[in-house]
């Protein structure tokens, strides 16, 4: 147990600001939470503050929990054995091996070859090249463009950066990748997007016009994540994916499913994906893979993908990290932690919790919609609810800031407040942390202040 005294935690605070770049930093936020312990859903800063935490580990993973000691002894125990050798060429270790089958009996259909990265930004890169060259492999070099959706999240390298749709992630390091477009998402809230028309038909209209713009022989794949979770948890209609789906089917279009986030039980299935009928070619995922124990990201494919971009001159393709037999290990044996413990049927409780504990919160002057989906939830703040006008988000950060002194963390994301916790969330986690929301949000008035 780490025992910090004030002296070294105020001197963590220093150096912190001294020599760390965060993340996503900003020069006007000069607040520092050094987090040194982790256990269950429970994590304690440096001043020893204990904080529940409703974000699995901030950015939607944690399935285990924190502090599993078997994953500690797996990780000690595959460093004694083994802690690296390359899988490049015709190299590989027993861990990415057996990985990589496992994997393969849980994805959906004939999903049967992976590729194992770092993480999801990795895994968004390799997927756009691998589709890229499976057309130029096929006889089709002008399939080069790439589909994606505004409010999307798939990474910040510049490829998986490029084809997210938050502005912020392209502006003043460019040029970007080039042949990315960019399609409106299913917002169901956001009904003026669709102007008065059915989502999906909107929608759909929407995908057929740009590949006729284009021109469906320059295309070579669209991704999207299955529920939209940086975007504020937007789940599609029931027949979005299954139209999308056909639509890119008939014009040669790859399909690529980022389960970076929804895979390995978020929303209570290994992948989500298959539930919404889009029968992807490739599928991103990370995070719960190893529960953020290790760094370790797999992109699965289709035999006919991965036999096309192998085939010939083969795939000129890989990162140092690639298979870690350490992260593979623990990878393993999140997965057995996973079904052992049915933590994909208690993403589903976990779900039907924060449903209840956020009902109230409908109610509320700043709040436009509540959206829930397995273990992950998203409240949308505005400031008019008539006119849906989002609230600023220097307003939602203090939301956050207020919940963290009440002793949960949840995440803002413009004029979201979004939840993702470990799937060990009990309903007395469940109750504290919409308790504690609920509780912030309503001292928030709709000019932004907090009371």
């Amino acid at each position: 147990m780490t025992d910090l005294q004030p002296a070294d935690a105020a001197e963590l605070d220093a150096l912190d600001r001294r020599h760390l770049i965060h993340p996503f930093q900003r020069g006007d936020v000069t607040d520092r939470v050094v987090i040194v312990r982790g256990s269950g859903t429970r994590v304690w800063d440096s001043h020893g503050n204990e904080l529940l935490d409703a974000t699995g580990g901030g950015n939607w993973h944690s399935h285990v929990g924190h502090g599993r000691t078997e994953l500690a002894e797996v990780a000690a125990a595959q460093i004694a054995e083994l802690e690296y050798f390359t899988s490049f060429l015709e190299f590989g270790n027993d861990k990415a091996i057996r990985l990589a089958a496992r994997l393969a009996s849980l994805a959906p259909r004939d999903i049967n070859r992976v590729f194992f990265t770092s993480g999801g930004s990795e895994g968004v890169d390799t997927a756009f090249k691998a589709a890229r060259l499976y057309h130029g492999r096929r006889g089709e070099p002008d399939r080069t463009w790439l589909l994606a959706r505004h409010f999307s999240y798939h990474g910040a390298t510049y490829g998986s950066g490029t084809a997210t749709g938050f502005p912020p992630m392209q502006m003043g390091v460019g040029p970007n990748l080039p042949h990315v477009e960019k399609l409106m998402p299913p917002y169901v809230y956001r009904s003026e997007l669709f102007n008065g028309s059915d989502p999906t038909d909107f929608l759909i209209n929407e995908l057929e016009q740009t590949i006729e713009r284009i021109g469906a022989g320059n295309i070579a794949a669209m991704i999207g994540e299955p529920v939209m979770a940086g975007g504020g948890v937007l789940t599609p209609p029931a027949d979005y994916w299954p139209r999308v789906r056909e639509v890119l089917r008939r014009n040669g279009i790859l399909l690529i499913a980022d389960e970076v986030v929804t895979g390995y039980g978020r929303t209570g299935a290994w992948f989500d994906s298959e539930g919404r009928g889009m029968e992807p070619d490739i599928i991103t995922s990370a995070k719960g893979i190893s529960s953020g124990y290790a760094a370790l990201g797999a992109v699965l494919m289709s035999d006919e993908v991965a036999e096309t971009i192998t085939s010939g001159p083969g795939l000129f393709h890989g990162y140092t990290f690639s298979g870690h037999p350490v992260a593979c290990a623990i990878a393993l044996a999140n997965l057995d932690i996973l079904e052992r413990e049915e933590l994909l049927a208690n993403a589903l409780s976990i779900g039907d919790w924060l449903r209840t504990g956020l009902a109230p919160a409908k109610e509320l002057a700043t709040v436009g919609d509540v959206r829930v989906e397995g273990a992950m939830a998203a409240v949308e703040v505005v400031s008019d609810r008539d006119t849906r006008t989002p609230m600023d988000w220097m307003a939602v950060e203090k939301v956050a800031f207020r919940a963290r002194r009440l002793g949960v963390v949840v995440r803002p994301y413009g004029n979201m407040i979004v939840l993702s916790p470990p799937l060990v969330f009990s309903s007395e986690d469940a109750k504290r942390a919409t308790n504690a929301l609920v509780e912030v949000l309503s001292d928030l008035g709709t000019d932004g202040t907090l009371a």
